[in-house]
């Protein structure tokens, strides 16, 4: 017994090493039963990502005559970023459970059915990739997008180019680091009526259409609607978001209490900002994401019956 014990402990100090989860006990017949698992915990989480058949042809434009908001789709992609295998890159506490919450509001408030929605917990940059390749598969043309990113952003002000840090990102290499300017050139490709970016991460101001005042607030619903869109509401800060972040807190509070069955994005964005500029020290943005196809609609969040 004492050279199984000793074996066992041998096994445990392998683990320690070579950061390799092994289960070992003693079985029937005084043999020893090892379990290797050489996947750390970050590493056996998994996230779920369908892949894109292409075995029906994409609804062109063209087709889409007589049909109305009630024949789209609305697909999401939830981000939330906890944790990153550098550890020069600080954790955070909040960006999953502010994704899981974002998407139990819009599954159970608004028109996004479970199925179409994706969330991605301590996404790494090859499964943020793989889900919008997937998006740009299954999107058609009138249907609606919402990408929601929370987690570390990165500002380069010699270059103002602008990154998300996916969980495998590491601190000296850009090598895993999302460009802002890939996620704009996803939105191109991706062919929605209405597209809407939310993120609560560096974002420059660049990335935005020069506009000079919000839409009148009398629009029709539906003239926004007929029309594409590609909007953005952002935390507005080119600094290191707080864990505790006043602009995701204030922008789900919104959803949750909204009575309107029609809420146009920039509705949504007029309807809480003045408080997170109360309440913090950033100052949210919103606008039309430049060179991306935005036509002067919006994006419309339906309360469901």
């Amino acid at each position: 017994m004492k050279t199984k014990r000793i074996y066992c402990i041998l096994i445990a100090i392998f683990c320690l090493l070579f950061s390799v989860n092994i289960n070992a006990q003693v079985v029937s017949g005084g043999t020893v039963q090892v379990r290797i698992n050489n996947k750390s915990k970050q590493e056996e989480k998994k996230n779920v990502i369908p892949v894109y058949k292409p075995t029906d042809k994409l609804m062109e434009p063209g087709n889409m005559t007589g049909l109305s908001i009630a024949d789209s789709k609305y697909y999401a992609l939830l981000i939330g970023i906890n944790n990153y295998s550098d550890p020069l890159v600080s954790s955070l506490d909040k960006p999953i459970r502010d994704a899981e919450l974002f998407y139990k509001t819009i599954t159970d408030r608004y028109t996004f059915k479970k199925e179409d929605v994706i969330i991605l917990r301590d996404a790494t940059i090859a499964e943020i990739i793989a889900a919008l390749d997937y998006f740009a598969g299954i999107v058609r043309p009138l249907d609606n997008i919402l990408i929601f990113y929370a987690g570390h952003g990165v500002w380069d002000a010699s270059t103002e180019i602008g990154f998300w840090l996916p969980s495998d990102a590491q601190k000296n290499s850009k090598l895993a680091w999302f460009r802002n300017s890939t996620l704009r050139d996803y939105l191109r490709e991706i062919k929605a009526k209405h597209t809407l970016l939310i993120s609560d991460a560096c974002f420059g101001g660049s990335i935005f259409k020069t506009r000079n005042a919000f839409i009148d607030a009398n629009t029709a619903i539906n003239k926004l609607y007929e029309l594409p869109s590609r909007k953005a509401m952002t935390s507005g800060t080119l600094t290191e978001v707080p864990d505790q972040s006043a602009f995701l807190k204030y922008l789900i509070e919104r959803l949750q209490t909204n009575t309107e069955k029609y809420l146009s994005s920039e509705q949504l964005f007029s309807s809480f900002r003045i408080a997170v500029i109360n309440n913090s020290s950033v100052i949210p943005q919103f606008g039309e994401i430049k060179d991306v196809g935005d036509e002067g609609g919006d994006f419309i969040f339906i309360l469901r019956e």
